[in-house]
């Protein structure tokens, strides 16, 4: 029998997710604020939000450490700790469960970690990017994953990466934008940064110790949801600071793309 129909089932379990939620929590929380520099932004934002159909947009720069810090952010905020550090995680002894996020399968099935890491609440979806003769070429949209990310939303929160890849300004997924314009969720934009430079691609292993980790928060969307799922995608990508105005605006966004300083000529 296949594991994916248990993990499903499993996965929608209170009690499961909450264990899953306090090992994960407990092995990743000195990574973070030890080993690292944890700051939070905008945390303020979150006071207020319902408990369904909110959906959380963010950029992409490992495959699990992004989604990790959220839902320690998530926990101790539903704690009533709205301030830019997590202080002592007293929140994994009743952790706030009720939120999934978007990943690809092919990450989530990968191995014995990840998929014990999909009970938290992974939606899995097929990628929407392949490798092919060593470019990235786009597929098409699998309406049931979009079906997955709508019934989700129903009656909780969503973290979702419009990227689908953790490459740097890549473009968005249109996916995003029609999930958005069928469920009219409240969209709260995240901005990260400093996870690349701390982890490995997987976010699992060291790159760099005492790397400056930061989630910016900021206020919910005005979306028409009205609107084409072109304008809206590109809000999106805007929000999240992915689009092509914010590709050169700061010096981690050059390091980043290892593009060097004109004048200096070095990397920032």
């Amino acid at each position: 029998m296949s594991s994916q129909p248990i993990i499903a089932r499993l996965k929608n379990l209170n009690i499961v997710r909450k264990v899953v939620y306090t090992i994960v929590g407990l092995f990743s929380y000195p990574r973070f604020v030890w080993v690292n520099k944890f700051r939070i932004e905008g945390v303020e934002h979150l006071k207020a939000l319902p408990r369904n159909n909110v959906l959380f947009v963010s950029n992409h720069q490992t495959y699990f450490a992004d989604v990790i810090a959220f839902l320690h952010i998530f926990c101790a905020s539903k704690w009533g700790r709205y301030k830019n550090t997590l202080g002592i995680p007293y929140y994994l002894l009743n952790p706030f469960t009720n939120v999934y996020f978007v990943s690809a399968a092919e990450t989530m099935q990968a191995n014995w970690v990840s998929r014990f890491f999909a009970l938290a609440g992974a939606i899995t979806v097929k990628r929407t990017w392949v490798e092919k003769d060593k470019k990235e070429v786009r597929k098409g949209l699998d309406p049931s994953d979009t079906r997955k990310i709508l019934r989700a939303l129903d009656n909780s929160w969503v973290i979702t990466f419009p990227q689908g890849t953790t490459k740097a300004y890549a473009p968005g997924r249109k996916g995003t934008a029609l999930v958005i314009k069928q469920t009219k969720p409240i969209v709260v934009p995240v901005v990260i940064s400093g996870f690349w430079r701390a982890f490995d691609k997987k976010g699992l292993r060291f790159k760099k110790k005492g790397s400056l980790l930061t989630v910016r928060f900021k206020e919910p969307m005005e979306i028409d949801y009205n609107d084409t799922t072109e304008n809206i995608l590109e809000k999106v990508m805007d929000a999240i600071e992915q689009s092509k105005t914010h590709m050169l605006k700061g010096a981690h966004h050059r390091e980043r793309l290892g593009i060097k300083d004109q004048e200096s000529g070095v990397r920032n």
